[in-house]
């Protein structure tokens, strides 16, 4: 594997383990740490997919860390 399938399949792979958390009730869909494994885990399988110019999973990601910063902006902040 090259450094690109790397940064994707650990991307990804920090996405389905914070679904994996939630699912089995090892941390709420609110706590830091599910927030930050969608972070980074989207940036990083977001990379990877511009690297591979794929522009589906170019947006699905990008939306994704989106979300994950406004999420993580929110936990920050908790009046917004």
């Amino acid at each position: 594997m090259q450094a690109v399938d790397w940064l994707g399949f650990i991307g990804v792979f920090q996405i389905l383990l914070a679904y994996f958390l939630n699912v089995t009730g090892r941390v709420s869909n609110n706590s830091l740490a599910f927030i930050l494994l969608n972070l980074v885990g989207a940036i990083m399988a977001c990379a990877a997919s511009i690297l591979l110019d794929y522009l589906p999973f170019i947006i699905l990601e990008g939306i994704w860390a989106l979300i994950a910063l406004y999420s993580f902006i929110k936990y920050k902040k908790p009046n917004l």
